[in-house]
């Protein structure tokens, strides 16, 4: 079944398949730019790794005590609960679960330049770790700032509706999602792509060396190839909510019309 959705699918940001969504995205751009890149260039997926010891759930036991029986005598014991008519007790130890550092490993991809393997072009499809307040957004800065401020350009693709930005200076007209290409000749200026939820996804250039003409690619059907070869629209439960943020009453209203033939009735989100 083909998703009802022009553009983004806003219910790719549920945790069942946003992982996998990320990992097959990355590689189809990575397949569909290939060819193009040839023989100049060759397009690698990399990873990068960093420690996390952050935690969305807080595991802890529940305490308990218990009254302490002993088959012999104890002459003070029984000297002070016959003072005090207190029965002593003593607590057993409770169950906590401490941070541990988790390694993450987060993918992305890189142009290089065939026989020197120079970094050309940097391209980055933002995950939730990246936009979240915390240590994943902490190190995917440092990642942009070490990329922004060397010689490859960045191309830095947000198709997430949850949490801020990356950081943008200037007036900024907000958007659900955004594509930014950085040039970097021309930093600190970028271009910025951005759209909403009821608009097809714009495609952008891929810069390459000066000497060399950009690429423009196409990210709509890339995006809606890899819904269909994962069967992801038809895994998708249509008649629940689209996930957090919530939607403004414009996008709620356009999202329950575009949905009613699907949900049935007059497409009222339950």
């Amino acid at each position: 079944m083909p998703s009802p959705f022009p553009g983004m699918k806003p219910y790719l940001e549920q945790s069942a398949f946003w992982s996998s969504f990320h990992t097959r995205l990355l590689v189809a751009i990575a397949d569909t730019v290939a060819p193009q890149l040839r023989p100049k260039y060759y397009i690698e997926v990399e990873t990068r790794t960093y420690q996390d010891s952050e935690s969305d759930e807080v595991l802890v036991g529940v305490p308990d005590a218990t009254v302490l029986k002993s088959s012999s005598s104890h002459p003070a014991r029984e000297k002070l609960q016959s003072e005090t008519g207190l029965t002593l007790t003593q607590k057993r130890p409770q169950s906590i679960a401490l941070p541990m550092p988790i390694t993450v490993k987060e993918r992305y991809l890189e142009v290089r330049e065939i026989g020197s393997d120079t970094v050309i072009t940097v391209i980055e499809v933002l995950s939730p770790k990246n936009k979240q307040k915390g240590s994943g957004r902490t190190a995917y800065e440092k990642k942009r700032g070490r990329v922004l401020g060397s010689l490859s350009h960045l191309i830095e693709i947000d198709l997430l509706r949850a949490h801020s930005p990356m950081t943008m200076l200037g007036k900024v007209q907000p958007t659900d999602y955004r594509i930014v290409v950085s040039r970097s000749p021309q930093r600190p200026k970028a271009d910025l792509y951005g759209f909403n939820l009821p608009e097809p996804i714009p495609s952008f250039p891929l810069p390459l060396s000066l000497s060399d003409e950009e690429l423009s690619v196409d990210l709509q059907p890339i995006v809606d190839g890899v819904c269909e070869r994962a069967g992801y629209n038809d895994r998708i439960d249509y008649s629940q909510p689209v996930p957090p943020p919530k939607l403004s009453q414009a996008n709620q209203q356009w999202v329950e019309e575009l949905l009613a033939p699907i949900r049935g009735g007059n497409g009222a989100s339950r």
